[in-house]
């Protein structure tokens, strides 16, 4: 294995693959980190590198070191509970408070998936994951209010750098940071006037060379097989996306070259400092395209058009997660509630 794996696996090579003294014969016994070992090789050959990078480091980072010296038939309700809450309310690694709901969802998952793949090699996992749930709680997501968007959609427009493009097709078309950085001129479909979403950029943990840099930038297909799609272009981004026509086609469009990109943490940076340049208090990149689709249902968008442009998988996500409801709009759809003639003073 690659130097990292090799913080999980030093200890687990000391244990027998498998202990089966003092069981009956159908029953096989191993301890967790063990099989979690064997996991992470098979699962590896079946997912992307971006994802195997991001089971690494939870397994490496809070599965194996609380529940790693468990053997798997230890593994009750209970204990798992117990796991879970304490990632919830004190797991981050530096101690200053718990991990985001979102985060333990994602390690109990595949946590599930550990113990679906032990129970294919007949070893017996009491824990039912059934029986535990993670409460929801709706966390306030920051929104662009009507000021501030304007301010920085005057900022943005007024001139044609290619940075300030890619802001914009974030803004008005809901695009991820990822999904900007990895746009080519050949995504652009002028005649139709469709951008085409086909691939994503993101930088990840290097687990495979030793002495070469810890992280590196890829290109891949996007998040989901729904986040492949054609989105319509607004007529006046058409306009703008005009400065990029003559492009080679396998030119980056926050570049114009083919032999170089904008990776997210920089086009993260540069927003940093537009929104500097406005006045204006900082928000996360993501915040663009919460911002998009909030704006699109306040325009009257059905819910399942907006689903599609935004790439999600149905239309329940759209509707719970990134569309947020203004005051203003609540205000205005109150005021739309009026008395019966006889009732009205």
């Amino acid at each position: 294995m690659k130097t990292k794996e090799k913080r999980i696996t030093t200890a687990s090579q000391q244990l027998p693959a498998f202990e089966t003294s003092r069981v009956p014969e159908h029953k096989v016994l191993v301890r967790f980190d063990v099989l979690t070992v064997q996991w992470l090789k098979n699962v590896k050959l079946r997912i992307k590198e971006s994802s195997y990078v991001k089971y690494y480091n939870m397994v490496q980072n809070h599965i194996v070191p609380e529940l790693g010296t468990y053997r798997m038939d230890e593994l009750t309700t209970e204990i798992v509970e117990q796991f879970v809450q304490k990632k919830l309310t004190s797991g981050k690694r530096d101690g200053r408070g718990g991990l985001s709901e979102k985060t333990v969802k994602d390690i109990l998952a595949i946590l599930k998936e550990i113990c679906l793949y032990a129970a294919g090699l007949d070893v017996e996992i009491p824990c039912r994951f059934e029986l535990i749930k993670i409460r929801r709680r709706d966390l306030e997501v920051q929104v662009l209010d009507g000021q501030n968007y304007k301010e920085l959609v005057r900022f943005l427009f007024h001139d044609h750098h290619p940075r300030k493009t890619g802001i914009l097709l974030s803004l008005y078309m809901g695009l991820r940071l990822g999904e900007v950085c990895a746009l080519k001129r050949q995504h652009i479909l002028y005649k139709e006037e469709i951008l085409c979403i086909r691939s994503t950029m993101q930088r990840i943990q290097n687990l495979e060379e030793e002495g070469k840099r810890r992280t590196k930038v890829i290109v891949t297909d996007p998040k989901s097989s729904s986040s492949v799609r054609d989105i319509p272009i607004p007529s006046f981004l058409m306009e703008r996306l005009e400065d990029f026509r003559r492009l080679p086609e396998d030119a980056y469009l926050l570049t114009g070259r083919t032999d170089r990109f904008i990776e997210p943490r920089t086009l993260e940076y540069t927003l940093k400092r537009y929104l500097q340049s406005c006045s204006m208090e900082y928000v996360n990149y993501h915040t663009l395209r919460h911002t998009f689709a909030t704006r699109c249902m306040e325009e009257g968008f059905d819910a399942k058009s907006l689903s599609e442009i935004l790439g999600h998988s149905n239309v329940n996500i759209t509707l719970n997660r990134y569309v947020h409801s203004s005051m203003e709009q609540k205000r205005k759809n109150m005021g739309r509630l009026l008395p019966y003639k006889e009732f009205a003073s």
